[in-house]
């Protein structure tokens, strides 16, 4: 239980629902949840130059670091093929995944498979049900797939000068605005009360914010004065209360809320939007294939980890399709920009390729 290990170590509860905010970042949970200690611990995995439990920014955006990863790839002799949709798995006679079909009817045949898109689109819209066993299938639609998390990115023209930390004169950033700066963490009761709201189906009247400004760290992100806000939003449920949908009139009033929330902490932030992109959980799902929205294509919870994910007896990569592979955030260990999955799921193919 995440409150137990906070207790442990700090006193501050300011401080302890500030750190409380990566126990129930992407999950459809409260810090008093049990297993979400777990997820806390999970965002701190890794090292990143030595450094360990640490985080970076990748210059340029994320996109840059996929561009990083295509290059490695194509100097090696890789083919890297983009905006082509994948219709279904190409099977053999036995039941064996021997490539892809696009949706513009072109096969690409291949001995193996790997899949970084959720299992759910892997095994439930990619593969033919018959093909795999019923257990299985039931597993993969039973999976937790809620996600509380509305994304919104927002272009402004000047930085946000916080009350508790005020601008420079020549508006220039300062350390606080080149760091994850966490709003509405006062106390570990209000991310409950914001997360006991949207299990009621409405979106939480006091929502926890995540504000980052890549434009701090990386000026070429922006025109000369300008900045981009990336805002880390939750709990909003996926379905709203008495059947309503995410239409443009919900989507703004639960902008609406957010920004008057942060306009309390940094006066003069709403009037400097000039625009502002917002992507609910539902847009999450459509746009980017997470299914319900959930960033880890499956929710970190302690009966969806280890052994489990994203099925038991499937939690080593490979699939009931021989020559399938799981390669994304759905497998083992989980979601975050670490590169654990992938790497695991490539040494379990290349050991079975030698057989091949």
């Amino acid at each position: 239980l995440l409150g137990k290990i906070l207790d442990h170590w700090f006193e501050s509860e300011p401080l302890k629902a500030t750190l409380a905010t990566d126990a129930v970042i992407g999950a459809m949970a409260s810090p008093h949840t049990p297993g979400s200690g777990y997820v806390l611990l999970h965002h701190v995995m890794g090292e990143l130059e030595g450094r360990r439990g640490a985080w970076g920014y990748v210059a340029g955006g994320m996109g840059a670091l996929s561009q990083a990863i295509a290059q490695a790839a194509t100097a090696r002799g890789a083919h890297i093929f983009t905006e082509k949709a994948v219709c279904h798995v190409l099977l053999g006679r036995v039941g064996e995944a021997q490539g892809v079909v696009l949706q513009d009817g072109t096969e690409v045949r291949s001995k193996l498979v790997l899949s970084n898109a959720s299992p759910q689109i892997t095994f439930l819209e990619l593969i033919p049900q018959e093909q795999l066993p019923k257990d299985f299938v039931q597993r993969i639609r039973q999976v937790d797939t809620r996600s509380p998390v509305t994304k919104i990115n927002v272009a402004v023209d000047r930085l946000p000068s916080f009350l508790a930390a005020p601008n420079a004169h020549d508006g220039q950033p300062l350390p606080h605005h080149q760091c994850s700066i966490h709003l509405n963490c006062e106390g570990t009761q209000l991310l409950h009360q914001a997360f006991t709201e949207a299990t009621h189906g409405h979106p939480s009247s006091r929502p926890m914010i995540e504000l980052c400004i890549p434009s701090a760290l990386d000026p070429g992100l922006a025109p000369p004065g300008c900045h981009v806000v990336s805002l880390f939003t939750q709990y909003t449920p996926s379905t709203l209360a008495d059947g309503r949908s995410w239409d443009e009139q919900a989507r703004n009033a639960y902008a609406d809320t957010v920004f008057d929330c942060i306009e309390d902490y940094a006066p003069g932030f709403k009037a400097s939007v000039i625009g502002r992109d917002i992507l609910t959980p539902p847009d999450l799902e459509r746009i980017f294939g997470l299914p319900g929205g959930n960033i880890f294509h499956g929710g970190m919870s302690l009966d969806q980890l280890y052994f489990t994910r994203p099925a038991p007896s499937y939690s080593g990569y490979r699939s009931p399709v021989p020559g399938l592979y799981l390669c994304g955030s759905g497998a083992h260990p989980g979601g975050g920009v670490m590169g654990a999955a992938g790497h695991n799921a490539a040494q379990v193919a290349i050991k079975d390729f030698r057989h091949l």
